[in-house]
Parts: C-alpha cells; structure tokens; sequence
C-alpha cells in the first residue's frame, strides 16, 4: 500500500479530450489524483461536481485535479459535457494504474462480491511525492479536506 513520503507511481493514460496525460507532465504543480468507481453514478458525479465547483481553489493552491476511473473514453466525454467538468478525466481501462495505486478492491454489495474502485484521493507533492492520501473517501466534505491539505 502507498503511503505519504513514496514516490507515486508514474503513469500515462487516455484523456477525455484525446490525449494522453503523464503524471510526469505536472512535476512542479501538486497534483490531486481522486480514483472514482463509475462515471455518471450518484456518488461519483457529487465528487466531480464538488471539484468543479471548487477547482479555481484548487488551482489557486498550484495544484491541478485528475479523475481516474476504468470507464473508456468515451464514457468520460458524456460524463464530463453533461456536468460540465473543467478538468481531465483519464481512462485506466487496463486497471495498470488503479492497481498500482492500490484502489482496485474486492468489495461487496447486497451479499454479492465483486471487484471495483475503492474511491481514493492522493495529493502528490511538486516532485512526485505522495503527500497525502484518502482511502475509502465519504464525498461528502472531502473537498474540503483535500483544500486544507493543500
């Protein structure tokens, strides 16, 4: 398991807009890298919605935000148009970076096992260390918490 002080995990994956996102790409800019299980889903888009609406914030902190998730793509464009996301959403439809991250989980839902996202937060410092990290997030306030952390 990741913990605060180890390098992240480097990565780059396929971005709602067609490009491909490297977290190398932000060395010298936090990062706020947030692991989500679906797009469109309840939870998830009060989480996207949350950061949206708070990224000026965010982005005033130095910091950028990134969503992951397994969905495809193209799930991320309706996903993003309809809520009008203002940051990147990054397909990790092989799960390399959620296991890599530690957020692929065996989770259970009315008595039936199955395998998904543990939504999780890391905030990763300036040169690529984890700084900070929210496992098994409540999305209510934690918006909040990742802004107080920055």
């Amino acid at each position: 398991m990741l913990a605060v002080g180890e390098r992240a995990p480097d990565f780059t994956l396929p971005a709602d807009d067609g490009h491909k996102v490297s977290l190398k790409d932000f060395r010298g800019k936090k990062v706020v890298l947030y692991f989500y299980p679906k797009d469109d889903t309840t939870g998830c888009t009060k989480e996207a919605c949350s950061f949206r609406d708070n990224l000026g914030r965010v982005t005033s902190k130095g910091a950028v935000v990134l969503g992951v998730s397994r969905d495809d793509t193209k799930s991320h464009v309706k996903f993003k148009d309809k809520y009008r996301l203002n940051f990147p959403l990054l397909s990790d439809d092989d799960g390399g970076v959620t296991t890599a991250y530690d957020v692929w989980k065996r989770k259970n839902m009315y008595g039936r096992e199955y395998f998904g996202i543990e939504r999780s937060t890391f905030l990763i410092d300036e040169a690529g260390s984890i700084a900070k990290v929210w496992r098994k997030v409540k999305v209510e306030g934690h918006t909040d918490e990742v802004l107080a952390a920055l």
